[in-house]
């Protein structure tokens, strides 16, 4: 008996074993998809391929330099994917039960939002603006302007005329607030980005690669509205797609209403 349960046991925690690092797999390749880690991991593939070929084949100097760089794998993987693994553990960290109260945006705050950036980009005038969700940014509001005002199309759209003192910064948006006005943001430095994209697109991108805040992105050379979230970048929006967007990833969930209800 003890004999049946113990071999009963050892197959659940085989299968358990397999199933948990199979999502894990899964889960990673998800986040590494459609970004320069793609094929970074096909090339790290096919160094290590290249390794178990090698010692068949007698190439005893290509196994060696392979077998060095392959003992320090932990470390390669760590250097060379630390925004994927960072954007992983930032995934794990705001699931249902782990995640807090995040402030939805209310339908005229998109609007506002949307409006604010149709007419800066008719008017070719610069502007980034991050909307805020699950991870909190207040590291990036140390040198800005704290403003903490209820959103509003006129003080948005003053805060990036040209006259402004905070033109060239971020406006950093939680909820229906503008929080903060003049915030500095990360850069990125993905080697794969078009070489003509500006500073505010790279500041857009690298802060979606350390977070889950949506990015706009209002261009002063042609008046393009981008987008930027999980460290990629959607461009050419017009002001419908872009009402469209907002609304599928910072509208809240909205109360059901049932027929027949009073």
């Amino acid at each position: 008996m003890n004999s049946v349960f113990g071999n009963n046991y050892l197959w659940l925690r085989n299968v358990a074993d397999i199933v948990i690092v199979a999502y894990l797999i899964y889960r990673g390749l998800l986040i590494i998809k459609g970004t320069r880690a793609a094929s970074m991991l096909v090339g790290l593939t096919l160094v290590v391929l290249l390794y178990f070929l090698a010692q068949p084949l007698g190439l005893v100097t290509l196994a060696w330099i392979l077998g060095n760089f392959l003992s320090s794998i932990i470390l390669v993987v760590v250097v060379i994917f630390q925004d994927e693994i960072r954007r992983g553990l930032t995934k794990v960290g705001i699931q249902p039960m782990l995640r807090r109260n995040n402030k939805a945006v209310d339908d005229k705050s998109i609007e506002d939002i949307t409006l604010v950036c149709s007419n800066l980009s008719k008017g070719k005038v610069g502007a980034l603006i991050v909307m805020q969700r699950e991870v909190g940014l207040d590291e990036f509001m140390e040198d800005s302007v704290i403003l903490d005002a209820q959103l509003n199309r006129k003080l948005l759209f003053s805060i990036f005329v040209k006259e402004s003192p905070l033109h060239d910064g971020a406006v950093l948006i939680e909820g229906n607030r503008i929080k903060a006005a003049g915030c500095a943001l990360p850069l990125s430095f993905n080697p794969d980005l078009d070489p003509n994209l500006g500073t505010r697109h790279r500041a857009a991108l690298g802060l979606s690669e350390r977070s889950d805040a949506i990015v706009i992105v209002v261009s002063e050379e042609n008046g393009s509205i981008s987008m930027a979230r999980e460290g990629r970048l959607i461009r050419n929006l017009d002001a419908a797609l872009l009402r469209d967007s907002l609304h599928r990833f910072l509208s809240g969930p909205k109360t059901p209403v049932f027929e027949g209800a009073a």
